[in-house]
């Protein structure tokens, strides 16, 4: 601890304000170095910034000044021995300006709260002394290691001055690690209002929240507020602090710790630059809309709990990694709004847009949600009738009733309500969903876009509105974005790979890619439900067209996938035709070869006989008689010439 100690304690003249109106104090001229005690000339507020307590005094006949520490916007920060246990370091913590009386409130404050506080990410009180000459200090826990503002000055160091951001992932689990701290305090009544990087300290594998200066309670219209410019949220000069404006102040931390953030306290003090000017929020969008959300101008568009602050974070977490990794997506992890995806059907059109997209959940908080979850019927109908029963219209209520409407088709009662839902909470994100639902399946894509970009907006940690949304940019031909989500979904959750995959497939498809979407199909593993579906489709692509025929060694991996293929046993037949036949008119044109279909070797009379056993079996499984013949006709047309 002494190796850190400030040699000599000074508060540098760049540093001094007068407390009362902000006005330069203390600053040298003509080559003499400014007084550190004095009166401000603008307003004549005294101003005194040297240490009250020198090494070797003796705190309350217990604490032994070793030196100082630091010094903050209230206090100094001394380092001490405790006496009477051991010697064991602490630190002492008084006031930087004796004169300021906001400040001298704010310190009785401080040791008011911090007496309430006992939480493993913040820092220990252990005791509250006071000098002879009435000035207060707080006695703490000894925190060894260093600040998150240190280790970004670290980096910078070690880079020759350059700046040199904290690892995107790594910054993000400083930010998960401490945001229950935040928690915490907001739930005993308190703000700590001057959340920044130097406020954080690691140690070791464990993070500690420090300088609680600025905590005051959250029904405190009183006492002086103190922030920091830059990380200070827009409307607590006006309205005062609160929980918005506590994780607005989380928010610009995680920023401050990502990039080189210039003009932060002055162009950008309340906003974010374009991605266009930030490159890693170009290559993480998620991050980029959760900080959109946490630092939004109203209290109300942000985040309104550090629980959900930190729940979207992890989901943001999880894409930085898996795009970082590389590797084979084998894990899913639940979703506390909805369910996992259904069964994909490897095809998307308008009318089967949203089979497979996630549902939304119940939400368990609901006054009506022990009465969702008893109703059991799956027909659209008998549950919007159970719904339009309920004893009460909650939100849940009004959700269930537009999901089950949209599901019978009547479209109408769905808006209805939807509009009920909106009505009763504009920042009801649940209901842009369903209406994105709704214009997909109205076969409106631009409309369902902006609904699910609004989603995304809101819960930029979940999976669900980024699938959503590139299949609402797949079927409205934005086919760059569609890509792109589709491609954040398949590598970060297990339960998405599927039907992004699929989708990646598509949009192969679409460009003329068949390499890529064979690659996509690949790319489902036989671990999913899908996994037949997929190799359904890699047949069919193998297998190509009349008018784009495929070569022999695609149309014997089209004939190979059909062992693993999900497919009725008419439909099977049917593929299996359509690939002799194409290998049939390729030898035709192309002459022989040794490549096997199935074990059916490529000349001419062996895929002749295949194919006659492949008509002949399609005419036993079908129903219709007429149809049935003409199939035993192909078969004897197409069988090759023999004795018999």
């Amino acid at each position: 601890p002494r190796q850190v100690l400030m040699a000599p304690p000074v508060v540098t003249e760049e540093k001094r304000f007068c407390a009362a109106c902000a006005a330069p104090v203390g600053r040298g001229r003509d080559g003499q170095p400014g007084r550190s005690r004095g009166f401000c000339a603008k307003c004549r507020t005294p101003f005194d910034f040297d240490p009250k307590l020198a090494a070797g005094a003796l705190l309350g006949g217990q604490y032994e000044i070793v030196g100082c520490l630091a010094h903050g916007g209230m206090g100094w920060i001394y380092l001490a021995r405790d006496r009477n246990l051991n010697d064991r370091w602490v630190v002492v913590k008084g006031l930087l300006n004796a004169g300021d009386p906001d400040a001298a409130r704010a310190a009785v404050a401080e040791k008011q709260y911090l007496a309430e506080v006992e939480h493993p990410l913040i820092v220990e009180i252990y005791n509250f002394v006071a000098a002879p000459d009435g000035t207060s200090y707080i006695v703490m826990e000894y925190v060894g290691g260093r600040s998150l503002n240190q280790l970004l000055k670290d980096r910078m160091a070690a880079n020759r001055g350059v700046f040199s951001g904290i690892p995107v992932d790594q910054a993000i689990a400083y930010v998960v690690e401490i945001l229950p701290a935040f928690s915490y305090l907001h739930s005993i009544g308190l703000l700590y209002c001057d959340f920044k990087p130097a406020n954080v300290i690691q140690v070791g594998d464990n993070l500690k929240l420090i300088d609680l200066g600025g905590v005051r309670r959250i029904d405190d219209e009183v006492s002086a507020i103190y922030g920091t410019v830059g990380f200070q949220a827009p409307e607590v000069a006006s309205a005062g602090p609160s929980v918005g404006s506590d994780l607005f102040t989380v928010a610009r931390t995680l920023a401050v710790l990502i990039f080189e953030f210039r003009g932060y306290q002055s162009t950008f003090e309340a906003t974010l630059p374009a991605p266009e000017q930030v490159p890693v929020f170009a290559e993480h969008d998620s991050l980029y809309r959760w900080l959109l959300k946490g630092t939004a101008t109203r209290p109300e568009d942000r985040f309104q709990s550090a629980e959900e602050m930190r729940e979207q974070l992890l989901g943001v977490l999880r894409e930085v990694t898996a795009a970082a990794s590389h590797g084979t997506v084998t894990s899913s992890t639940p979703s506390r709004f909805f369910e996992a995806p259904g069964l994909v059907s490897g095809r998307t059109s308008a009318e089967t847009s949203t089979v497979d997209l996630p549902a939304l959940k119940t939400d368990p908080d609901d006054i009506q949600a022990a009465y969702l979850s008893s109703i059991t019927a799956t027909d659209p109908e008998a549950r919007l009738e159970a719904v339009a029963a309920a004893p009460q219209r909650s939100m849940g209520i009004m959700l269930a009733e537009a999901q089950a409407a949209l599901d019978a088709g009547d479209t109408a009662r769905a808006s209805s309500a939807v509009n009920d839902a909106l009505a009763a909470d504009p920042w009801e994100w649940r209901a842009v969903w369903l209406q994105g639902l709704a214009a997909l399946r109205a076969g409106q894509p631009d409309e369902a876009v902006k609904a699910f970009n609004a989603v995304y907006g809101q819960i930029p940690g979940e999976l669900a509105p980024k699938l959503a949304l590139a299949r609402a940019c797949e079927l409205a031909g934005r086919n760059e974005v569609a890509e792109r989500m589709f491609a954040v979904c398949a590598r970060t959750d297990a339960a998405y790979v599927a039907a992004a995959q699929f989708g990646l497939a598509h949009l192969a498809e679409q460009a003329g890619d068949r390499p890529a979407a064979l690659r996509a199909l690949d790319g489902i593993p036989p671990t999913s439900r899908a996994y037949g579906e997929a190799r359904l489709q890699r047949s069919i692509l193998l297998a190509g067209t009349p008018a784009a025929p495929s070569s022999l060694e695609d149309l014997s991996g089209a004939a190979a996938e059909l062992d693993n293929a999900t497919l009725d046993p008419t439909a099977r037949q049917q593929l299996r035709i359509r690939i002799l036949e194409q290998a049939l008119l390729h030898v035709q044109q192309h002459g022989e070869s040794p490549v096997r279909l199935a074990g059916t070797p490529a000349t001419d009379r062996s895929l002749r006989l295949a194919l006659e056993e492949a008509w002949r079996s399609a005419a036993r499984l079908e129903t219709d008689r007429n149809r049935r013949w003409e199939m035993v006709d192909r078969a004897n047309a197409v069988r090759p010439r023999t004795v018999t």
